[in-house]
């Protein structure tokens, strides 16, 4: 008899209260190896890959793609391998409750048909007083009938854990060849793990790919130029195309939403000179900085001086931040997303332009942690580079403030009684005013403006 248990909506992280399921990447009643990817569950901000922690197959897939799910809500039905008739399916599914919590697969589902009183056996030896094992592993050993004595455990000073005993419950079973790994079509081409896997998905042939990376390798962003170049035309003119919102797409909405109706805005602007700082970042010689990294290293300086502003707003509680964690917005094909650069105020400008490369890279392929993206005490939003010369951020709580940065045009400007045309920067500060007055956010503009039309004190 198959063994069943339910699929539910994982929780990754406390704020998580739903997930979309971006994909399944396996068929119902397909059998799967330990470590195939099952299903890309999509949160607010990033796309996680479920992979299987035994082998299996899922007798049963509920949920379905584009769909978003509560936590805990039934996905699937998975078996350890067997066959299951409907009705033991139904059972699982009638008898499944939903729970906020992630999914825990060495829980089995009591089978829900009538089964024989099993056979009187000879009970196990009780557990020597001098053997370390967890009381959890105790009780299964008495439950399943396990002798401990011979068990190596594989917790903390060998330890006996339950998964311990429950591994030496299962009967043995002989391994079989299930073949060669199914190779992605063009399998002798030069490409990295994540584009191989990629085409394997989408089934794309690696060798009709030109591969832009080092010596020619075929990297993520070459196969998915491909998928978008074999992407259906675009609808016909006065053709409407409806397509619901993902849910990060609804998650940035809220969020936005919330914080322009609660939250008192007000705005100060004003106009720096750029030209010094775009000179010493041209005389960088090997990899250089870009000018969103000068900008966050002065945000950083700038909230070190006018510490009224690196804050949280929590209700009616201000949260002080002794660095500066900024979030640095970065759009993706899902939607913003801020990455956040931590301590920026006691980082080196090379270190600010590594790690904010790094996050950005993870951020548009969706795979920040939690931690990479949650919190901050500032942000800043730079259009620059989409030509845009002026625009007001709206605040993203429970920050206290947001700049935003246009791109830098000539535009003339007062140099000690001369006027000279210079490129010129619009910045514009976001701030809430339930805990920032003006004269601090005025403050606070020009301490920025100095470290930029100063930027050797970068």
């Amino acid at each position: 008899m198959a063994k069943l248990k339910p699929f539910p909506m994982p929780k990754w992280g406390i704020e998580m209260s739903e997930g979309t399921i971006a994909e399944w990447l396996v068929e119902e009643n397909r059998p799967f190896d330990k470590g195939t990817l099952l299903t890309l569950i999509e949160t607010d901000k990033i796309t996680n890959e479920v992979e299987a922690e035994a082998p299996g197959r899922f007798v049963r897939i509920i949920a379905k793609a584009g769909e978003t799910y509560p936590v805990g809500t039934l996905l699937a039905v998975l078996s350890d391998g067997g066959e299951a008739s409907a009705a033991e399916i139904d059972a699982v599914v009638a008898a499944f409750k939903p729970a906020d919590s992630s999914f825990e697969p060495d829980t089995p589902v009591p089978s829900p048909a009538p089964v024989p009183a099993p056979a009187a056996t000879p009970a196990p030896p009780p557990v020597p007083d001098d053997v370390a094992i967890s009381p959890a592993a105790r009780a299964r050993a008495a439950d399943a009938g396990v002798d401990v004595t011979g068990i190596s455990g594989s917790g903390r000073g060998g330890r006996i854990t339950a998964q311990d005993v429950d591994q030496a419950a299962r009967a043995p079973t002989e391994p079989h060849l299930a073949g060669p790994y199914p190779l992605s079509p063009g399998g002798t081409a030069f490409a990295s793990p994540m584009a191989r896997r990629l085409a394997t998905l989408h089934a794309v042939a690696l060798d009709e790919i030109t591969g832009t990376g080092p010596r020619g390798r075929i990297r993520k962003a070459d196969v998915l130029a491909r998928l978008a170049d074999a992407a259906p035309p675009p609808p016909a003119p006065g053709e409407i195309t409806v397509t619901p919102m993902s849910s990060m797409r609804r998650t940035i909405a809220r969020r936005l939403t919330e914080a322009k109706s609660t939250i008192p805005h007000f705005y100060v602007r004003r106009r720096v000179r750029a030209d010094r700082l775009l000179a010493l970042r041209a005389a960088v010689q090997g990899q250089r900085p870009s000018v969103n990294d000068y900008l966050v290293k002065a945000c950083a300086l700038a909230l070190r001086e006018v510490p009224r502003l690196n804050i949280q707003v929590h209700g009616t509680e201000i949260h002080r931040f002794a660095s500066a964690d900024i979030a640095v917005a970065v759009a993706t094909e899902r939607g913003l997303v801020t990455p956040i650069v931590t301590a920026a105020d006691q980082r080196s400008l090379a270190d600010i332009s590594a790690t904010m490369a790094a996050l950005a890279q993870r951020a548009r392929a969706g795979t920040l942690k939690l931690e990479e993206f949650t919190g901050g005490s500032f942000s800043l939003s730079n259009l620059g580079g989409f030509g845009v010369e002026q625009f007001d951020a709206i605040i993203n709580p429970p920050q206290g403030a947001i700049l935003a940065v246009g791109t830098a045009r000539p535009e003339p400007i007062d140099d000690d009684g001369a006027i000279r045309i210079v490129p010129v920067l619009h910045l514009s500060l976001s701030c809430d005013h339930r805990a920032i007055d003006g004269a601090d956010a005025g403050r606070f503009m020009v301490a920025l403006a100095a470290l930029i039309e100063q930027p050797e004190l970068l």
